[in-house]
């Protein structure tokens, strides 16, 4: 079986890496790619990088015949998603990339996002796409909402810990250094090269990131009650990755122990040799996730860093990931690449 994908807003970076990702996979093929700014240019003109894929040419989704269509990956900014996933043909499957379908809970979405959810319904079947803690779900699933890349990050570090009850949940400070793709495409002040290289700095401090929505929801009900962690993201003067450091209170070895088990039998999840770090530079480019665990100088104390990158399986990667379970195929078809180096 090859199935046919469409691929909406194929003219941003998590569009791009879709298509980059899809062009090898075995059981995929792109039947469709939108982006509205870029209507009649082909991908090679919007992404040099493309230009030796035999590729349809970007239309207005409004144009776009979704016959012979079995999956589409939404891959358009936040709040747009809602209206047009709604207006799509409902035998559809659909990954969502953006943030609109990722907290359950319509006054959550409001809280974060400042205004109310366009489309509630489809909001309530949307299953929460963080393929190694939801597989189960994601396979019958028709709408599936990606996490955030920030989000993913943190959550594979610190999930399995609550899990294990192996720390104390009152106590979770997670650190983050996200690179520049995980802002998108367009065109930003803060983000040109005068503005940016040779500096970082934190944003959303003090508890104002949105992913913050995605941690309160996903902890809260590991737990069985509230759990609210400290969150500090910066942005680096690098392409793509994300390194997230957790402080936990915890025995170190019993920290590292809960996560080798967790994820002994995940094909994309590594948990590195005791006291050995994780390191943007060794999954760049990859599907993969490294977590590392060291103990800290004070007793009953760990750290917890975990890398992925952003655009793959913070976001693309994992949409793939995700449409291989629906769509009935190996959960790693297309994104067993290894990771680019140096």
């Amino acid at each position: 079986m090859t199935a046919s994908v469409a691929i909406l807003g194929a003219s941003g970076y998590t569009g791009a890496e879709l298509v980059r990702l899809i062009a090898t996979h075995p059981g995929m093929r792109v039947r469709a790619l939108s982006g509205d700014r870029k209507a009649g240019m082909g991908m090679g003109e919007v992404f040099p990088f493309l230009a030796h894929l035999k590729l349809p040419t970007l239309q207005k989704i409004e144009d776009m015949d979704f016959s012979g269509v079995d999956l589409v990956f939404c891959a358009l900014p936040h709040a747009t998603s809602q209206a047009v996933i709604a207006a799509l043909p409902r035998g559809l499957k659909v990954v969502d990339l953006s943030a609109d379908f990722r907290l359950r809970d319509p006054a959550d979405y409001e809280k974060w996002y400042g205004k109310p959810h366009a489309a509630p319904d489809l909001q309530k079947q949307a299953v929460y796409g963080l393929t190694e803690f939801y597989r189960d779900a994601i396979r019958p699933a028709r709408l599936v909402a990606g996490t955030g890349c920030n989000a993913a990050t943190g959550q594979y570090a610190i999930r399995p810990l609550i899990e294990a009850g192996v720390i104390d949940i009152n106590e979770i400070i997670l650190d983050l250094k996200a690179g520049v793709s995980g802002a998108g495409r367009s065109l930003k002040e803060n983000l040109l090269h005068a503005e940016l290289s040779g500096g970082t700095y934190a944003y959303s401090a003090g508890g104002t990131h949105r992913h913050l929505g995605e941690f309160d929801q996903e902890f809260s009900a590991l737990a069985g009650r509230p759990v609210r962690i400290q969150f500090t993201p910066h942005l680096m003067p690098f392409n793509r990755g994300i390194l997230a450091t957790g402080y936990v209170r915890g025995d170190a070895q019993a920290v590292h122990k809960a996560l080798a088990d967790r994820y002994a039998a995940e094909p994309f999840l590594h948990v590195l040799p005791f006291g050995q770090l994780a390191s943007t530079r060794s999954i760049a480019g990859s599907n993969f996730v490294h977590v590392g665990v060291m103990a800290d100088r004070l007793p009953g104390r760990a750290l917890v860093v975990a890398a992925l990158d952003n655009l793959t399986k913070g976001s693309s990667g994992q949409a793939i990931q995700n449409a291989n379970l629906m769509l009935g195929l190996d959960e790693t078809a297309g994104l067993m690449l290894a990771p680019v180096f140096p």
